[in-house]
């Protein structure tokens, strides 16, 4: 049959009645976009969540490792030796400065990086960390925890400022921590990580710290600035009552 004018005209119509024209596609696009759009904000703080989970359970882990190390060898491990080597550092320590440092991961085996792939910090007590010497219970840690409020007043988790630590004002014998998502840290490649920020003055802190650290929720509050560290620490208490019922402490 012929295509006549007419049955070309009838044919288009239907095309067109049957088929999307060019203005619904673009409608459609533009509805999709913003659905795709509207989505990506609940993603990626899922993803935060998840990373920060996987971190926070990994230092537990860690904390369990090191305790593990202690009622074994009778002390705590010393950091790794270097960025490249995760057996602990040989030598004893003499300040807190020289053990503070990356986690003994291969001496501990447990993973060295975070969920963020950053090397995961370690600060012991040195005297607790000394080859052959078994720590009595009468040496005193060295290391304090302090936290924030929501109106950004300091105060001590463990520790205080009032009193140096000692057996009778018991400090925590070692911190792990990582640096979060953001600002600060070390890449396994030795690539550091800027920090981004003038006002997180909490994280500074505890880029430079030996001795005194901070942990709280991430937050920006005042004095502290922002805030997505993640710390934890091993009480003096803790380690003393599973090293005693092993037998490695009277």
């Amino acid at each position: 049959m012929p295509v006549t004018p007419t049955r070309l005209a009838k044919l288009s119509g239907s095309m067109s009645q049957s088929g999307f024209t060019l203005v619904e596609l673009s409608i459609v696009l533009i509805i999709v976009g913003l659905l795709v759009s509207s989505l990506i904000p609940p993603l990626s703080s899922r993803i935060d969540q998840r990373n920060y989970n996987e971190t926070r359970q990994q230092l537990s882990e860690i904390r369990e490792a090191l305790i593990g190390f202690a009622i074994a060898n009778g002390r705590l491990p010393r950091p790794a030796i270097s960025l490249a080597d995760g057996t602990e550092n040989p030598n004893d320590c003499t300040n807190d400065m020289q053990c503070t440092g990356y986690i003994p991961w291969t001496t501990l085996g447990v993973k060295k990086t975070d969920a963020w792939n950053k090397m995961i910090r370690y600060s012991v007590t040195y005297t607790y960390a000394k080859n052959n010497v078994l720590f009595p219970l009468t040496d005193y840690a060295s290391k304090k925890v302090k936290t924030r409020d929501s109106n950004g007043v300091a105060s001590y988790l463990i520790g205080d400022d009032d009193h140096a630590c000692s057996k009778d004002y018991r400090c925590a014998p070692a911190v792990i921590f990582s640096f979060g998502k953001n600002n600060w840290g070390t890449t396994p490649e030795g690539t550091a990580i800027a920090d981004s920020s003038a006002t997180n003055a909490d994280e500074d802190a505890n880029a430079a710290a030996t001795t005194v650290f901070f942990a709280r929720d991430p937050s920006d509050v005042p004095n502290g600035g922002e805030f997505d560290d993640l710390v934890v620490w091993i009480p003096p208490y803790v380690l003393f009552n599973r090293m005693i019922a092993a037998g490695k402490l009277p």
